[in-house]
């Protein structure tokens, strides 16, 4: 994973999520929690937020940082925001990450 591709991770929520995702402000703060039992993706990270799950990191970023969120020994939190109207037009993204101020996750 480049480091550019931090500030912009995209959270993958499908239908059952939606009303979650959009009871949530412009921003918020959301903790990553490792699924290694997860039928469908063996790498799956959960983002939570106030408790409640609203979608998954992205594939092609979770499998990068799988191990370190599966390993760490306190929760990793990270800086969330809501997708601009162009990132949600082209892609159906609606909220975004930014996992370069996380110290675990970005080598810093």
């Amino acid at each position: 994973m480049t480091d550019s591709s931090l500030p912009r991770v995209p959270v993958v929520a499908g239908l059952g999520y939606i009303e979650r995702v959009r009871q949530l402000p412009a921003s918020f703060e959301a903790t990553l929690v490792a699924e290694p039992d997860n039928r469908y993706f063996r790498h799956a990270i959960a983002v939570v937020v106030n408790g409640a799950k609203v979608g998954y990191i992205a594939p092609e970023i979770s499998v990068d940082v799988f191990e370190t969120v599966k390993a760490s020994t306190s929760p990793i939190t990270a800086r969330g925001r809501r997708a601009l109207p162009p990132d949600h037009a082209t892609s159906g993204v609606e909220l975004l990450l930014d996992l370069s101020d996380v110290p675990a996750l970005s080598g810093s």
